[in-house]
């Protein structure tokens, strides 16, 4: 599955590499990346294994604010 996120909260490049690193070490998260410009976040996951909500969750640990995204 993938989920789209957004967040608007990081300003540089090593915030971006923080969310990366936590996201990929979450079960069940196959893919990140963190679109720094856009502040875009994809996530290729299995859904049974992190939900969107953990997605979310994971994001917020690392001290940053995302929302699922509709696009």
């Amino acid at each position: 599955m993938k989920t789209i996120l957004r967040s608007q909260e990081f300003s540089c490049p090593s915030c971006v590499a923080k969310i990366e690193k936590a996201l990929h070490n979450l079960n069940g998260v196959e893919e990140a990346k963190v679109y720094f410009n856009t502040g875009r976040i994809v996530v290729e996951h299995d859904p049974a294994l992190a939900s969107p909500e953990e997605l979310v969750k994971t994001i917020k640990t690392t001290g940053y604010e995302a929302k699922v995204s509709p696009f």
